[in-house]
């Protein structure tokens, strides 16, 4: 149920300031509320959810302050899975990796962009084969998951993150774990500042 509930706030099935109750998912995945419970309680303490005054539980809503946390601790994290999966990586993953840089090549729909992000991402963390670190990567995907939007709406976007990815896939192909690491950071801290400028547009991170 955990996973289901964590797949649904990443697929926008469920936005930050949303109320979350019980009985209603429940009722949603057809099953008794006794497994809810369980996933709306680890959820919680994992920060997703928040108990709000006079609304019961939500889906918590990033201030600027946490996102900036979260994208710091990202960049480290993600720095670290790149210069790992240069050293561990097989070779069926780094072809994974260009094939899914291949199709965003192709792609022009941010939603698209961004399921492919995700997925290339995800290669990577397979590939740093470190057990520990994957768990924590996929916990602060789902709390990047809180973010509204997607990067990839900007204009600029697209064609900048495609040539990161090709740099992050090379370096991992040649075994250079520094440059992956290097090249991973600079991805991470390109989309912080595309997210700082949408929080100015918007109002909003």
């Amino acid at each position: 149920m955990y996973t289901m509930l964590s797949a649904l706030l990443r697929e926008g099935g469920l936005r930050p300031g949303d109320r979350v109750r019980e009985l209603d998912i429940a009722r949603r995945f057809r099953v008794s509320r006794t497994p809810v419970r369980e996933a709306v309680r680890r959820l919680e303490a994992e920060g997703i959810l928040t108990s709000a005054p006079r609304r019961g539980l939500i889906v918590t809503k990033l201030d600027p302050y946490q996102v900036a946390e979260l994208y710091a601790l990202r960049e480290i994290l993600e720095g670290f899975a790149a210069r790992s999966a240069a050293q561990f990586g097989s070779e069926g993953e780094v072809s994974g990796l260009r094939s899914l840089v291949a199709r965003q090549g192709g792609l022009k729909d941010a939603n698209a962009l961004s399921t492919v992000n995700r997925q290339f991402h995800q290669v990577i963390y397979g590939a740093a084969r470190n057990r520990y670190l994957l768990s924590v990567l996929n916990s602060l995907r789902d709390s990047l998951a809180l973010l509204p939007g997607t990067t990839y709406g900007a204009a600029s976007r697209p064609r900048a993150a495609l040539k990161e990815h090709l740099a992050i896939v090379r370096a991992i192909e040649q075994r250079d774990g520094p440059k992956a690491e290097e090249t991973a950071r600079a991805h991470v801290r390109a989309g912080f500042k595309i997210r700082q400028t949408m929080a100015e547009t918007l109002g909003n991170f």
